[in-house]
């Protein structure tokens, strides 16, 4: 269901060298749009998991580096654009406990240059992407748009603060933006600091333990490609503008028992040996995460295609494959640890 009566053809996707960024900027020139991918400055010249798509693809992706947190490297970006996928952001929780600081400049002020660039510019929609991490444990399952937002660490507390600030330039200055929040995307590409790549790169391994902090906790992980459909479809969606849009599966699982279904896919058993250094200070563990994806299948027509236990089995599979590659391992620079 789609119901922009333009759409949108000449779209910047900031973070576009990240997990989700790059599948997202696969699927936008899959549909024939003309993409420009924003990625940190490095001086090594590298576009993250954009130097490793298929060269087809990645020739039709304007390529240009910058910072967030630089309000005229954002405005530079952006001339030209029709809409915005604003994806770049600091993500890893354990860092946030190290380097608060660094998540206000990233998450919230480089939140701010964006959407004070979008209104100058005139940029007809804007997508600023949340995360579920905002709600905290949930207060009510499954959780809606409604739901209480809880701090619960740095990290989640600057991405409040930045979905706030996105959603009050709509409020005062009638800025387009809307508001996705994925919960716990995993696929193809996710980095280490996520636990399902973390397991499955230790299930592959010749050890038999596998270590990882809490097993209790309960997620609801989503499909990258569902993710990405979700985040499209707010894309292009007058009704989104204003909105904040839950993209999850609606299935909840334990840490513990996602564990147990990714040792029924590969045929290994594992045992898990608690490392203290993965476990979250108690009070900031976000204890369950549930979605109710209700609105997005009311105001989009969007709906998870990996539902319930089967579709993530089908989801950890598909994911699973993709590790099996020497190939992709490679690109983990922590490969080494789990002599894979």
């Amino acid at each position: 269901m789609k119901d922009m009566a333009e759409k949108l053809e000449n779209i910047l996707v900031t973070g576009g060298e990240g997990f989700i960024g790059s599948h997202l900027v696969e699927a936008l020139v899959a549909e024939g749009r003309h993409v420009k991918a924003m990625a940190l400055y490095n001086s090594f010249g590298r576009y993250g998991w954009l130097d490793t798509i298929p060269a087809a693809t990645r020739d039709k992706v304007e390529l240009v580096m910058g910072d967030v947190r630089d309000p005229f490297s954002v405005r530079e970006a952006m001339r030209g654009c029709d809409g915005v996928m604003h994806l770049a952001a600091l993500i890893a929780i354990p860092y946030s406990y190290n380097a608060p600081a660094s998540y206000v400049d990233v998450n919230i002020t480089g939140t701010l240059n964006v959407v004070q660039a979008a209104r100058d510019l005139g940029i007809k929609k804007i997508v600023h992407t949340s995360t579920s991490e905002v709600y905290g444990t949930a207060q009510q399952v499954p959780i809606p748009e409604t739901h209480p937002l809880v701090g619960q660490s740095p990290y989640s507390a600057s991405k409040i603060a930045a979905d706030q600030m996105a959603y009050s330039y709509f409020c005062s200055f009638g800025t387009p933006v809307a508001i996705a929040r994925p919960f716990n995307t995993y696929g193809a590409r996710q980095s280490l600091r996520a636990v399902i790549p973390t397991i499955i790169l230790q299930a592959l391994s010749d050890s038999k333990e596998l270590s990882l902090g809490a097993l209790n906790p309960t997620r609801d992980f989503n499909f990258i490609g569902d993710t990405v459909a979700g985040m499209v479809a707010i894309l292009d969606s007058d009704k989104a503008i204003g909105e904040t849009i839950n993209i999850g599966s609606g299935f909840e699982i334990s840490v513990g028992d996602t564990v147990k279904l990714i040792s029924e896919i590969t045929g290994k058993k594992l045992e898990v040996k608690t490392d203290e250094s993965r476990l979250r200070p108690n009070a900031s563990e976000v204890e369950r995460l549930c979605c109710d994806n209700d609105k997005a299948l009311k105001l989009l027509g969007w709906k998870p295609k990996h539902q319930g236990r089967e579709g993530l089995r089908s989801g950890l599979a598909d994911t699973i494959k993709w590790f099996e590659n020497p190939a992709n391992r490679a690109y983990y620079q922590d490969v080494h640890r789990y002599t894979i």
